[in-house]
């Protein structure tokens, strides 16, 4: 763990090296020095771009709790189901290529503009990423095992929280972490149409209208300490709830 974290701290600095050497080089407006930037997002969190990534973030958080609440049992009942599986598989591979980042004009032409349809957004992202991954893994569960536990008298709810759930759990994590960059893309993109609030909102007044760049890159700083951050929280979730992938 400590090797990947100097490893991490390694590559942020020869970015921000290759960045500083290229704003140096080039001498424009629209490429400020680093230092430019994190002086400029110190200053602006507290206040202003805080309120824009709170906003993105508390949007991010709530999608991916329905994603997993949703997309998780149903992904174990479908794995377990051959039947179901059967049915439901020719529109899952039918859906699940499309790049989900299509559908945001029409959820934008039902929906409206406001934060349900910018959480719907990316909760459809994640939806489809833990359910494909849930359903491989309890389709692909050994049925020694799930037997063994029936032998012990265990009823359908039993193997759910104790057999199917506790298995899934990997995959459910793989699937967050796969999507939380999509994710991320996909909340710029809806946080561009009428809202106050967003980064994506906030990337593009600073840049586009007001042309202060070193507010932009700041913004996008933050935008890649949401999805950095996530990604994290993730990783070390899936150390705490499933330590035997780690033993």
């Amino acid at each position: 763990m400590e090797s990947k974290s100097l490893n991490l701290l390694a590559a942020f600095f020869l970015i921000v090296l290759v960045w500083f050497l290229g704003s140096a080089l080039l001498q424009m407006d629209i490429l400020p020095p680093p230092h430019a930037v994190f002086k400029t997002f110190i200053v602006n969190f507290p206040s202003e771009l805080g309120k824009h990534f709170i906003a993105s973030l508390k949007r991010v958080v709530i999608s991916i709790f329905f994603a997993i609440g949703i997309a998780s049992p149903f992904g174990i009942l479908i794995g377990q189901l051959p039947t179901l599986n059967k049915v439901l598989s020719p529109f899952i591979y039918l859906i699940y290529p499309v790049p989900k980042v299509v559908f945001v004009p029409v959820i934008i032409l039902f929906f409206g503009i406001g934060d349900f349809a910018k959480i719907l957004m990316i909760f459809i992202i994640l939806f489809f990423q833990i359910l494909v991954l849930t359903r491989d893994n309890a389709t692909n569960l050994r049925p020694e095992v799930i037997l063994s536990v029936k032998s012990l008298g265990a009823r359908r709810r039993d193997l759910f929280f104790h057999v199917f759930l506790p298995a899934s759990l990997p995959a459910i994590f793989t699937g967050i972490r796969q999507s939380i960059g999509t994710a991320i893309a996909v909340l710029y993109v809806a946080e561009l149409f009428a809202t106050k609030y967003g980064l994506g909102y906030y990337i593009y007044l600073t840049g586009s209208t007001l042309f202060d760049y070193p507010s932009m890159y700041a913004g996008i700083f933050a935008m890649g300490i949401l999805g950095f951050g996530l990604y994290f929280i993730t990783d070390f979730l899936e150390r705490v709830i499933c330590p035997w992938k780690f033993s």
